[in-house]
């Protein structure tokens, strides 16, 4: 039997992890409402953190993070995921070329599961792509609370051409 050496993990460079934080953290406007800042990007799974502040309580007598805000945050991070699958994929692209692939990338279905209340100073975020097609991308993505408690999971599909 013939054994194949595993494949050598994919490093994105300094400038494509640059811009694409930029364009995450900086040019999505409603990403910067939310704090979501970006702690990990490999072409497998991208992570994220959302600090809690006022602005994003949605049970004022819990201070309980606002649903809508952990279903944004999950569609965000799934999407982020995505982008850096796309990235992986075409590795042999200057960075900048790369951050040109993602203008026509949407969601086009997403799923929430709401386990636990999001009661806490920081919640973690996660995110992996299921499948990667030449139209389409399903993903999977997981919130959890700073103790690393499931408190949300989502599933999402983008369109990606």
């Amino acid at each position: 039997m013939t054994r194949h050496p595993p494949p050598v993990p994919i490093e994105f460079e300094d400038a494509f992890v640059a811009g694409l934080k930029e364009i995450f953290e900086d040019k999505i406007l409603f990403n910067r409402v939310l704090g979501l800042r970006i702690t990990s990007l490999k072409p497998e799974r991208v992570t994220g953190r959302i600090a809690m502040k006022p602005d994003l309580v949605g049970h004022y007598s819990f201070n309980r993070i606002h649903g809508g805000v952990i279903s944004a945050g999950l569609d965000a991070m799934g999407g982020l995921a995505v982008m850096a699958a796309i990235g992986a994929r075409h590795m042999d692209e200057a960075p900048g070329q790369r951050l040109q692939r993602f203008g026509k990338l949407g969601t086009i279905d997403l799923r929430i599961d709401y386990l636990r209340p999001g009661i806490g100073e920081a919640f973690e975020l996660q995110a992996e792509v299921l499948r990667l097609g030449s139209r389409v991308a399903s993903t999977r993505m997981e919130f959890m609370g700073a103790d690393g408690k499931l408190l949300a999971t989502g599933a999402a599909a983008y369109i990606i051409a």
